[in-house]
């Protein structure tokens, strides 16, 4: 039976729902809750949207602040309203992943680039994706090994995810080795794959959620969004009623009928749902769990001389010679983020080396970025570095993908951190959160679609 302790507001200065926080869990709450008739008003602390989904310009430069990348394997970029006009730029050459003199170049067919075309393409593509996922110029360990690993990603392509979600549950680095995955198989390959797919080079994460990313780049590839990581709260922003967003509004405590705000008064409502990060939710809901979090630093190059790769591929460096886990000639794969004739190269720093000063990072980053590109990198211009300390919560064994996001009736949290750390995540939460908020107003929930299982890429 739906619930029925709350009632849609027939005061107009009263909202159904406040919502804190125009990330992309916020925003993508906001639309699952006015598709079903509610008022919502969205209450921003910052003076911009998109939380960690944010690009900066400079000087005709696009640049994402979280390095982040994305799947066109995910469910909910289909799912969620606002998105139908998303578009996705494949890594199409895939991931080159560089160990010494040799290279292993792994990928499945080109992802669709459009968001509704995602979740078709990567179940079509999924067993063409696995055999297409061992293809090597040179390998980086013997033919049995290769011939292993093209057999466990063939499986995981075609694996039902809830079948991956009943496996037992280790730290992946663990879980490799307790299957036999021979150890240098895991570090020339899957360590830095995982690493860089997960933000968590040492590998501390839950086996599932491992399991489940492999999963996901073998059906759909990594991608990236055109304009920028900011083109995906952009477009849900726009999709709202007019005025729904509100900006530089600093929420400082919260009922089940109200936000007391900073500088705005007090906003009256008839439930309040947090999507913010951990750590602000945290001090709005005492005793909420915050857990750890793996850092990430972000470089940007501009290549004012010829690119060093017209390319569109990610570049892992297998052998760890330097901060730099993986990189990409981002004005290959989105040409849209630089003026014509010009380059823009994206590296990111993972684990411990991302809290390093910018000025050691990126001295160490040029001489490891020359081997990568077999180019000189000494009149590259650093535009910017953006270092964020929480940029991925932490997902250890054992990891649960659906926590609560019901506190009580009338007071909801959505987050990556509620779910799994990624863009995915987020977005699945805030339907769960609108799902129970739909609910507590006698409102019919989002109809369940193959997909909901948990699918996790970082």
């Amino acid at each position: 039976m739906l619930g029925s302790a709350l009632r849609p507001s027939s005061d107009r200065d009263t909202a159904d729902v406040a919502v804190i926080g125009a990330g992309l869990a916020g925003l993508a709450a906001a639309h699952h809750l006015t598709a079903a008739g509610l008022r919502v008003t969205v209450l921003e602390a910052t003076g911009t949207i998109g939380g960690r989904m944010t690009t900066e310009e400079v000087d005709g430069y696009r640049m994402d602040r979280s390095g982040r990348l994305l799947s066109s394997d995910w469910p909910e970029l289909s799912r969620c309203p606002g998105l139908e006009r998303l578009s996705l730029r494949p890594f199409a050459s895939g991931v080159l992943l560089h160990s010494g003199d040799r290279a292993l170049r792994v990928g499945p067919p080109r992802a669709p680039r459009s968001a509704r075309g995602a979740k078709a393409g990567g179940r079509a593509g999924a067993r063409a994706a696995a055999s297409a996922l061992a293809g090597a110029r040179r390998p980086l360990s013997g033919t049995l090994d290769l011939a292993r690993l093209r057999a466990q990603l063939a499986r995981l392509a075609v694996t039902p995810a809830e079948r991956l979600r009943a496996r037992p549950e280790l730290p992946v680095a663990q879980a490799l080795a307790a299957r036999g995955v021979p150890a240098r198989t895991v570090e020339g390959l899957l360590r830095p794959l995982l690493g860089a797919l997960l933000c968590d080079p040492d590998l501390t994460t839950s086996s599932r959620v491992g399991d489940l990313a492999l999963r996901g780049f073998a059906r759909g590839g990594l991608c990236l969004p055109a304009g920028g990581a900011a083109a995906v709260p952009a477009l849900l922003a726009e999709g709202l009623p007019a005025g729904t967003v509100r900006t530089g509004v600093r929420a400082v405590s919260v009922s089940t009928n109200a936000v007391v705000t900073r500088e705005h008064g007090t906003v009256r409502c008839r439930a309040v749902l947090i999507a913010t990060g951990a750590h602000d939710a945290a001090e709005l809901l005492p005793g909420l769990r915050v857990p750890d979090f793996h850092p990430i630093t972000v470089l940007h190059h501009a290549v004012d001389e010829r690119a060093p790769t017209a390319e569109p591929h990610l570049l892992i460096d297998a052998d760890r010679r330097g901060p730099v886990a993986y990189t990409m000639v981002t004005s290959a794969v989105d040409p849209s983020r630089v003026r014509p004739g010009r380059a823009l190269v994206t590296s990111v720093v993972l684990g411990p080396a991302a809290a390093e000063p910018v000025g050691e990072l990126d001295r160490a980053a040029r001489a490891q970025l020359a081997v990568l590109y077999g180019a000189p990198t000494g009149r590259w211009h650093l535009l910017a570095a953006h270092h964020d300390a929480r940029a991925v919560p932490a997902m250890p064994a054992p990891h649960d993908p659906r926590r609560p996001v019901r506190v009580l009736d009338g007071l909801y949290v959505c987050g990556d951190h509620r779910d799994t750390s990624s863009p995915q995540g987020a977005l699945r939460s805030a339907r769960r959160a609108a799902d129970a908020i739909r609910r507590d107003f006698g409102i019919r929930p989002l109809p369940e679609e193959e997909g909901d299982a948990l699918s996790a890429v970082a």
